[in-house]
């Protein structure tokens, strides 16, 4: 099963701002979408259908993102995930955007959700199988803040770029 999941979106011109960037507000839209269609697809995952039937589902916590490299009208970008953190009750997502060859960051976000049952609108623990699911797809990372993690991604990318 794959762990790292990428897929190729391309920035629509009504997302941009006047520079033709891609407005900062978008790139969660960005990521949130590519992350859900992402799990349905390579884990059969489809959070909405298991909304209703379980009545659980995630909701966002928190985000942390670094605007790197602007995202272009028009470009193609190649947007990745990856679970670097879970526990019974939270998932801890890492996602990049990069440009279509991958070799330009973009953006680098973290971004935390929380289990939740619409049901008993508290946080909800993950089931045995989400938990095995989880396990089997986590790439932890060393770094626990978001600015070391961002520092070291960027460390990695400048010295592969002088290799």
């Amino acid at each position: 099963m794959k762990k790292v999941l990428k897929t190729k979106r391309k920035i629509r011109f009504q997302d941009c701002d006047p520079f033709n960037h891609l407005n900062n507000s978008k790139y969660l839209e960005y990521f949130i979408n590519a992350r859900e269609d992402q799990i349905e697809e390579h884990y059969n995952l489809d959070i909405f259908k298991l909304m209703k039937t379980t009545s659980l589902s995630w909701v966002v916590a928190s985000n942390q993102i670094s605007y790197i490299k602007p995202a272009f009208t028009m470009e193609t970008v190649i947007i990745e995930s990856q679970l670097i953190q879970y526990t019974d009750n939270t998932l801890l997502v890492e996602m990049k955007m990069w440009n279509k060859d991958e070799t330009e960051l973009k953006a680098l976000l973290w971004i935390k959700f929380i289990h939740y049952s619409f049901h008993t609108k508290k946080v909800a623990s993950h089931s045995d199988d989400l938990m095995q699911l989880f396990h089997s797809v986590a790439v932890p990372v060393e770094q626990t803040v978001f600015e070391n993690r961002y520092s070291k991604v960027v460390q990695e990318l400048k010295s592969r770029m002088h290799t």
